[in-house]
């Protein structure tokens, strides 16, 4: 049994008895984050054909650029991916900061204090991303910001290790598009003629960078890449 379908299991048992007790959900949170490291570890995913690639695309918007400064998650959003479709369903949660949102953060993302008062913890917020997300590559626009909170958010709800893959959308727009100078996601959404229904809002940003990947995906097969391993190959040439 995989280790969502094993969680989902253990979950239902413990409706009927009324969760016993705060422990015994944490202590399942942490077996499952645990498997999930295991499956990560046992996967390769160099040799998959692009298209195959089970990925989940992601955002957050912050309070700031430096988890360790004490900037915090304010909000995550993702889909997932599968062949060249977005499923249906998508994950989005405002998170409860503990910090103060600046104006400009606020007029920026539209997230305020208080709406953020009345959300769920990081905590609980991260364990269910983690549901989510599964073994799942993850994906994100300048994935660099996203990989420093998630290191620090793990790491701090859940004293453990950031292990997903974590691409980044221009990983492809680099290797499609090298004498192009795509950088922000509105220029390469540009380019790849996307539309961005809301920006700064994390589940928009996530369906946006989505439709990128797709497309990015797309216009890779064209040029004859057909693994994760081979654009890998090939960015290690540009540089």
């Amino acid at each position: 049994m995989n280790p969502f379908a094993q969680f989902v299991k253990d979950l239902s048992g413990r409706l009927g008895s009324g969760f016993s007790s705060l422990n015994q959900t944490s202590a399942s949170n942490q077996a499952y984050i645990r498997n999930l490291e295991r499956e990560i570890k046992e996967k390769n995913v160099l040799d998959l054909s692009l298209i195959d690639l089970p990925v989940v695309v992601f955002d957050l918007e912050t309070t700031g650029f430096h988890p360790y400064q004490g900037d915090r998650i304010l909000s995550i959003g993702a889909v997932k991916v599968r062949g060249l479709q977005v499923e249906e369903e998508p994950f989005y949660s405002l998170v409860h900061s503990g910090v103060s949102i600046s104006e400009e953060i606020t007029r920026l993302t539209g997230i305020t204090n208080d709406m953020t008062e009345a959300a769920p913890s990081l905590n609980e917020v991260l364990n269910g991303f983690y549901r989510y997300i599964q073994s799942d590559v993850l994906v994100a626009h300048h994935a660099g910001h996203e990989r420093k909170f998630m290191n620090h958010a793990t790491w701090t709800t859940m004293k453990r290790k950031f292990h997903h893959r974590l691409l980044d959308t221009t990983f492809l727009t680099r290797v499609n598009r090298p004498d192009q100078a795509l950088n922000s996601l509105d220029e390469c959404c540009a380019a790849y003629e996307v539309s961005i229904d809301q920006r700064h809002h994390a589940l928009s940003d996530a369906k946006a960078a989505a439709a990128l990947w797709i497309q990015s995906v797309k216009e890779a097969r064209e040029n004859g890449y057909r693994t994760l391993g081979e654009v890998y190959t090939k960015l290690a040439s540009l540089k």
